[in-house]
């Protein structure tokens, strides 16, 4: 699983802050009563540029469940990372609708 949150961060000598992003990576290989535990991989960006998720699982195969960010999609492109798009994204888009226009 994969998704970034805007941070607050204090630049150096100034009393401004400037918004960055925290990414998570989560990893879960467990069977079912494994006591084993998962994985969590943070790292930050200043920016939200899709390099990020791109550099960050430059070395990763598999599937990765991930919101639909536009910067997710060049990983999906050669293969090697296969999609398993977020549904909450999807049912909020057929909600708005249904406010929209009851049935």
């Amino acid at each position: 699983h994969a998704d970034d949150t805007p941070v607050q961060v204090l630049l150096p000598g100034n009393k401004k802050t400037k918004t960055g992003r925290l990414w998570a990576y989560v990893r879960d290989d467990r069977n079912a009563g494994s006591a084993l535990a998962p994985a969590v991989w943070f790292a930050y960006s200043p920016d939200r540029k899709g390099i990020h998720p791109q550099t960050h699982l430059a070395c990763f195969s598999g599937v990765l469940q991930a919101d639909a960010y536009a910067g997710f999609n060049e990983l999906y492109r050669n293969g090697g990372i296969t999609e398993a798009a977020c549904w909450a994204h999807a049912r909020r888009k057929i909600h708005d609708v249904h406010v929209r226009i009851p049935s």
